[in-house]
């Protein structure tokens, strides 16, 4: 009886050493982890200069302190850390200026623009910023002119187009990225992408001190603009420069429509109007090729009064020409260049450093939106982007994936500035006119293209139906009601320019990734399994 007692005390105190072994085995581990996770958050936010800069151990070491970089914080940049920072990934932002940006274009956001923000949660950084909201387009040609409103009756009563200054815009959309916690934004210059046997592992930047850094990541995107000076080790770049535009701001201007943009359709290319305040209007007129005239030595304002004011809406004359009389005159040149990306493991290309149109349809932000969305769904399943080939393989959907919105919205840009400039062809002119009309008809045939050019209704076939139907429509003008072999020769001279317009188009954006995506394998890619 008495061994009995002994062994079972003996038991009790084994188990009892046992649990409380166990219970100090616990705390330490606890303690361990939350040091740990103490220290990294430690590391994660290093002092702030004061200037929503951030410069980190991690920068100076080399060591990876973010899941993704991205350089340049425009619009597509902010949008695209605001997104995935939403997602839970660290996101290291290097913007070359934080400063208030003061650019001439990226000043009108089309609906489907406006929509894709709303998707991104950042529909009130349009707000605080005297934004205008913009209901469609008013077309004038030969003193005429016709309405042509954005089909938004199915939307609620809050989406529209909207029009602002492009730095306001910016800088909200900064500080929305801002706010989350695992966003940091730095003002540098990045120099070069570092490269580790073909693969992107980061960047190397300069701060404004000049003090150089690296900043390493998984997953570099690059965002730095029209300029990109990293775009050469990631794509094919074929910019072109059709035309410049010529910009002035028109104070206190009552636009013939409210609330809409305006497109005169002048010679030799168009004037663009529309409201970028409750009281200014920009006023952008396109010079064809690359050489405009001397604003220094008077040229620029004398060919605006002697060629363009003439050509305005009566009532828009006066303040034009108040305008040209201020001096703010400036210009800057038009780009497109076709998405040609090389599949890189470690980078990516985004915005207009990836991809870039004519501006006069204001297309931009809505392609770049819609690509941080597309972007945004491709990464959300994946846990680790540690594995840059198989992220890499993964991602070239990326490129298929955008195509279809992209490339409507592109071919539409080329194609319009193509159709509304001035030309001593009399085919190209009856092109002209027959747009001018078949838009003027109203319905369908006003609705599906504006659905088009506003990006909300963004379908590569419809593009091409509308373009053709156009040009049938401009033969049927030629052929009624009495036809004759000079007017025959003209019609098919005019279904030849509208072919010889659109067709290279479509070839440079690639066919079968814009009509036929489901045929591209990387369409079908699956996200590849984390470990």
């Amino acid at each position: 009886m008495v061994c009995q007692s002994i062994v079972g005390g003996i038991l009790l105190a084994s188990v009892l050493g046992l649990l409380l072994l166990y219970k100090k085995f616990l705390k330490q581990i606890t303690t361990t982890t939350f040091s740990s996770k103490k220290n990294h958050q430690n590391c994660l936010t290093s002092s702030d200069n004061g200037n929503g800069s951030l410069l980190s151990h991690e920068s100076e070491t080399g060591d990876q302190s973010a899941d993704i970089i991205i350089v340049g914080a425009g619009v597509a940049g902010s949008a695209l850390a605001y997104t995935l920072a939403k997602d839970g990934r660290r996101v290291k932002v290097i913007e070359r200026d934080l400063s208030l940006p003061d650019r001439i274009v990226g000043e009108l956001l089309q609906p489907g623009g406006y929509l894709k923000l709303m998707e991104l949660g950042l529909e009130d950084c349009v707000e605080q910023i005297d934004a205008q909201q913009v209901f469609g387009y008013a077309l004038f040609k030969d003193g005429k002119s016709t309405k042509l409103s954005y089909p938004l009756q199915k939307f609620a009563s809050d989406v529209a187009g909207r029009s602002f200054h492009n730095g306001r815009f910016i800088q909200r959309m900064r500080q929305k990225a801002s706010t989350l916690p695992n966003v940091k934004l730095e003002q540098g210059t990045v120099t070069s992408l570092i490269t580790e046997k073909g693969t992107v592992k980061g960047v190397q930047y300069k701060t404004k001190n000049g003090e150089e850094f690296t900043a390493k990541a998984p997953l570099t995107i690059v965002c730095d603009g029209c300029f990109s000076n990293l775009r050469r080790s990631l794509c094919n770049p074929k910019v072109d420069i059709p035309s410049c535009f010529v910009a002035l701001i028109l104070e206190n201007c009552k636009l013939p429509y409210a609330n809409h943009g305006h497109v005169i359709l002048a010679d030799p290319s168009p004037i663009l109007m529309y409201p970028i305040s409750s009281t200014e209007v920009r006023c952008l007129v396109d010079i064809p090729g690359q050489k405009v005239p001397s604003i220094s030595n008077g040229e620029m304002s004398h060919f605006l009064k002697s060629q363009v004011a003439p050509q305005l809406p009566l009532e828009l004359q006066n303040t034009f020409m108040s305008a040209i009389e201020n001096g703010n005159i400036r210009t800057m040149p038009n780009r497109s260049m076709p998405a040609a990306p090389y599949p890189t493991p470690g980078a990516l290309l985004l915005g207009d450093a990836f991809n870039m149109r004519h501006p006069l349809t204001g297309g931009g932000m809505t392609v770049a939106l819609s690509d941080i969305v597309v972007l945004r769904d491709l990464l959300r399943p994946l846990r680790d982007l540690h594995d840059s080939s198989a992220l890499c393989n993964y991602l070239e959907s990326f490129y298929t994936l955008r195509k279809p919105t992209a490339s409507t919205i592109n071919t539409l840009a080329g194609a319009l500035y193509k159709v509304f400039s001035g030309s001593s062809d009399p085919a190209s002119r009856e092109m002209r006119q027959a747009c001018f009309d078949y838009l003027s008809l109203g319905g369908i045939f006003s609705n599906g293209p504006i659905a088009l050019l506003s990006g909300m209704n963004p379908r590569p076939l419809k593009l091409i139906l509308h373009f053709f139907a156009v040009a049938i429509y401009g033969v049927g003008r030629l052929l009624l009601p009495f036809p004759s072999f000079k007017r025959l020769q003209l019609g098919a001279r005019l279904i030849s320019g509208a072919s010889s317009i659109i067709f290279p188009i479509l070839k440079a954006e690639g066919v079968r990734q814009v009509f036929f995506p489901v045929t591209i394998p990387a369409y079908h890619r699956v996200p590849p399994v984390n470990p």
